[in-house]
């Protein structure tokens, strides 16, 4: 075990609504959690400067105080060698405060639900001066792309006030399944969590919801399915996912919200996972102009994608 330093996070929209306790024990790993409600009980986590009960719900822009404690060491993370591999030559681009990614589908951005470890703990145990890294945002496991991962306290809190003040641009590439009938679509459908009792978590339209937007622009036709680009507004988990069912064109892939059929024959053209890629990130430097950054589109999306073209390809009118 290592003691870490007290820390500051800020909490941004995919944790917004969410219980202090929960943050905390999905955040704290190798913490028990008799551990967890006594530093709350003690009022040694402050929300905002101020003591707060276990049972207060986080809201964007909150910054948590977490005090120094005993977790599991960095050093007994073992990242395959294969995963090493994979995530160095995922790099994009490296500074001083800053490591971007272009992430790996397949790959969980943290550990939990069964996962020892994701991508933060893995790039923490792989070098020294990686140790302090924490993620900006969070992007789907089974979503590739753009993945941006602070080195400094202050490169993080100037990057999610970026994403809270809906300064940070992002744009998706998605299949979507069936040919859509127009150029561009603005989603304004609010969105909640639900838990079916099975256990799988899932998200699903309400109005009582939180706000939820995605414009969606179409790029081209692939036989009957649609290559659009997704731009999410607000930043709720499955947002894009939800509101290409919402629309009647699901994602090409998705085993949560997706067509079996549909799915089943787009696997036989190469397309084994969920077609969602984060493609481009823009957002305001900590110094200088704004960064503008590209990640390419995954060989096994690009070759599924020749596959379901066939001879079929077309170019909607501008």
């Amino acid at each position: 075990m290592t003691k870490m330093a007290v820390r500051y996070v800020t909490i941004d929209n995919n944790s917004h609504g969410q219980r202090i306790d929960n943050y905390l024990i999905k955040v704290l790993k190798g913490v028990p959690r008799s551990y967890i409600y006594r530093i709350l009980r003690k009022g040694e986590v402050r929300v905002n400067k101020k003591r707060i009960a276990a049972s207060y719900n986080l809201c964007d822009g909150d910054e948590v105080r977490i005090p120094p404690l005993r977790m599991s060491d960095p050093k007994n993370v073992t990242p395959s060698q294969e995963m090493r591999k994979r995530l160095m030559n995922s790099i994009i681009h490296e500074d001083e405060s800053t490591l971007l990614l272009n992430k790996p589908s397949g790959f969980a951005v943290h550990g939990g639900s069964g996962l020892a470890y994701g991508v933060i703990e893995a790039l923490r145990a792989m070098e020294e001066g990686w140790s302090t890294l924490e993620l900006v945002h969070r992007i789907d496991r089974e979503t590739s792309g753009c993945l941006l991962l602070a080195k400094t306290r202050s490169a993080l809190l100037h990057y999610q006030e970026q994403f809270i003040n809906k300064e940070a641009k992002k744009s998706y590439l998605a299949l979507l399944v069936g040919r859509v009938p127009f150029q561009e679509e603005v989603v304004e459908v609010p969105l909640t969590k639900f838990t079916r009792q099975s256990g799988e978590y899932m998200v699903k339209p309400d109005p009582e919801g939180k706000e939820a937007e995605t414009h969606f622009q179409l790029v081209e036709y692939y036989g009957d399915n649609s290559l659009v680009r997704c731009m999410p507004i607000t930043g709720r988990t499955h947002q894009i996912r939800v509101h290409g069912q919402y629309l009647g064109f699901p994602l090409a892939g998705d085993s949560k919200y997706g067509k079996k059929d549909a799915n089943k024959l787009l696997k036989k053209n190469g397309l084994t996972r969920l077609f969602l890629h984060a493609k481009s990130l823009d957002i305001p430097s900590l110094e200088g102009p704004p960064q503008h950054f590209k990640a390419p589109m995954p060989e096994d999306l690009t070759q599924a994608l020749e596959n379901i073209a066939a001879c079929s390809r077309e170019v909607p009118d501008e």
